[in-house]
Formats: C-alpha cells, sequence, structure tokens
C-alpha cells in the first residue's frame, strides 16, 4: 500500500493496553455449519476445536431473541472462525437469504477474512483447481502480485475467492520485508499460517477510523491507496482506486477497511441485514472487564457513527459465559453497518 494521497490520519484511542481490544473471532453465517467447516478444514488448514448450542442469552445478543443456534468453532493458528447456523427461528423471523448473486468487491457487505500462507502458489493450486472444476467461484482473476511503484505493498501475493456458500477469503503471501514477525517463523506449522485480518467495506474512511480508533481503541496501521491492473485483477473490477486503513489489535489480528473511490456503484449493507443471512459477517473484540466498559461504549456509540443491536448489554448465564469464553457483550452496527460483538471478561 503507498502513502495515502489525501491525507495521513492520526492514530487516535492507541493508548488501550494488552490483552485488549483484541480480535476473539470472526464470525460468518452458514446455512450448513458442518459443510462449511469441513471445507475450511479440507482446504484452508482450519483445525475444528468444537460446536456448542449457544443458550438464550447468546440468541439475545445477536438479536434473534428465542432462535436456536450452532456455533461451531475452528482455529487457523493462533486465530478463531466461527460459523454461525440459525437452526430454528423465533415466530415472525423470515428466512436467511444468500448473497446477492452480483455481489462485487466494492458492496458495502464484503468481508473477507486474509489468510496468510507460506507460498502462495502451493496453497491455492487445489482451490484454484477447484475454480476450474466449477465447484468455487474466484472473486481474483488469478494469483496476483502487487507491483514494486507501490512500495508499501510490493512483493505481496495474493488471491482472492468465494467459499461453497459465498464468503469472501484472501490467501495472501507476504514478502520477507513485509508482515508480522511471525509469519516469517524459520520453521513454520505447514503451509497456511494464519489470519492476518478481516477486511470490510467502508464508505467513509474519516469516519470509520474515528469509531475504530477513538472509540474501540485500536491503533492505525497502514494507510494508502491501491489502484492499476493487479488491483483490478485481485478484486474483480475494472478501474480500481481503493484506500486501505489498516487497524490493529494490541496483538494478532486485525481489521482492515477498504474504502473504493473507484468503480462507482458499491452498495451498502441492507438495512434488515440478519444473522441468519449468509452476508451476516461480525467480529468478535474482547475490550476489557468487566460490564463498565460496554455501558461507556455504548454511552458514546453513536457519536461515532455506530449503532446500537442489542437490547443493551446482554450479561450471560455462567453455563453460557463458560462455553463462549466472556461474560456480557454489547451487539453493535460501525457506519457502514458491520456486526461487532464487543465483550468483557
Amino acid at each position: 500500500m503507498t502513502p495515502a494521497r489525501d491525507g495521513q490520519i492520526a492514530a487516535a484511542g492507541a493508548g488501550a493496553l494488552a490483552p485488549w481490544p483484541h480480535l476473539e473471532a470472526v464470525s460468518f453465517s452458514c446455512a450448513d455449519a458442518e459443510a462449511c467447516a469441513a471445507f475450511f478444514c479440507s482446504q484452508l488448514g482450519c483445525r475444528r476445536l468444537d460446536a456448542i448450542e449457544p443458550g438464550p442469552g447468546y440468541a439475545s445478543l445477536i438479536g434473534l431473541p428465542g432462535a436456536q443456534l450452532k456455533l461451531v468453532r475452528l482455529a487457523l493458528g493462533r486465530e478463531r472462525l466461527e460459523l454461525l447456523e440459525v437452526q430454528a427461528l423465533p415466530p415472525g423471523q423470515r428466512a436467511g437469504r444468500p448473497f446477492p448473486a452480483d455481489s462485487r468487491s466494492n458492496d458495502l457487505w464484503f468481508q473477507h477474512i486474509c489468510v496468510v500462507v507460506r507460498d502462495l502458489a502451493q496453497a491455492s493450486a487445489p482451490l484454484r483447481q477447484a475454480i476450474a472444476g466449477g465447484s468455487l467461484q474466484p472473486i481474483s482473476s488469478a494469483p496476483q502480485r502487487l507491483p514494486d511503484s507501490n512500495s508499501a505493498a510490493a512483493g505481496i501475493e495474493a488471491f482472492k475467492l468465494h467459499s461453497p456458500e459465498g464468503h469472501c477469503l484472501e490467501l495472501l503471501q507476504f514478502p520477507p520485508d513485509k508482515g508480522d514477525a511471525r509469519w516469517h517463523s524459520p520453521d513454520p506449522a505447514g503451509v497456511v499460517l494464519g489470519i492476518d485480518h478481516s477486511a470490510i467495506g467502508i464508505s467513509d474512511t474519516e469516519r470509520s477510523c474515528r469509531f475504530y480508533n477513538q472509540l474501540l481503541g485500536l491503533r492505525l496501521g497502514s494507510d494508502g491507496i491501491n489502484e492499476g491492473p493487479e488491483q483490478d485483477g485481485l478484486d474483480g473490477l475494472a478501474g480500481t482506486r481503493v484506500r486501505i486503513t489498516g487497524h490493529r489489535c494490541a496483538s494478532g489480528a486485525g481489521i482492515e477497511c477498504l474504502d473504493y473511490r473507484a468503480p462507482a456503484g458499491g452498495r451498502p449493507i441492507p438495512a434488515d441485514l440478519a444473522p441468519q443471512d449468509r452476508a451476516h459477517g461480525q467480529l468478535r473484540l474482547l475490550v476489557g472487564e468487566g460490564p463498565a466498559q460496554l455501558e461507556a461504549i455504548a454511552a458514546q456509540l453513536e457519536q461515532h457513527g455506530g449503532r446500537l443491536l442489542s437490547p443493551g448489554v446482554v450479561t450471560l448465564s455462567s453455563q453460557e459465559a463458560e462455553s463462549l469464553g466472556f461474560q456480557a457483550g454489547l451487539q453493535v452496527g460501525d457506519p457502514d453497518g458491520h456486526r461487532l460483538q464487543l465483550v468483557v471478561r
């Protein structure tokens, strides 16, 4: 990524102390969580942890009180991926919807996980073979190497595709001079190493920076403009110009905001997006200890462009807290409607 041509944003809210904020898990909604888990484990090197059925507290937190839910939990390196299946809906709730067939990378419901690999050609080969056979759909025209003219991203190789249910995925290989040190271990465990970030489509960089940096305490990392034929090939678009800002947690994976300046026509997240919809992604952030931290965030949410989705702070039963790993949570939408689950222990 090159330095931003329309102004750097000062990192704000970076005084948060470890271990938070921390991206605890990325969640994708699925029609069939077990089938999705089989794909992620067989094709992307994920390791199955367990499957649980969260109780009424969690259903209320995500905005589906009375629903019967299933969470299949996977590990990929140090990071966690959760696959949410709504097994039974409460009365009056509509059925889940698939991704729109004409979804594009500049639509604001776009969200991917960036899976870091040691060798992109090797890691992507079986996926590209499945694409050639018609069982998977690509986003990228082919694996792309970002050019040397883009100094901050020069040498990065990447390839994007859809999961069988339409979730967006990116495989990425860092050159030796880029990425966290952990991606350059002299003895990596296999070709797939872990999740570097989850990327989301946004409409206003400055507004999103205020939300993620000032309100939630992430620190601004990279900030630049990507454009050119390689970016076109990577995103499956034409005439691409995208401002990319990375927001890093105290440790581990971060959140990357993609502000497409071109091509025009990216569509907003539907106002009625619900957890049973395939386009419903969720980022769980550990933000502190004790519900008071959640109350403080809720009080400032609207002035930072966010929206409360849960009925206030939801405190889980001891049994749910033990299985889910957090005591209380707050479900919110960011300025563009991406779902975040803010939790405390």
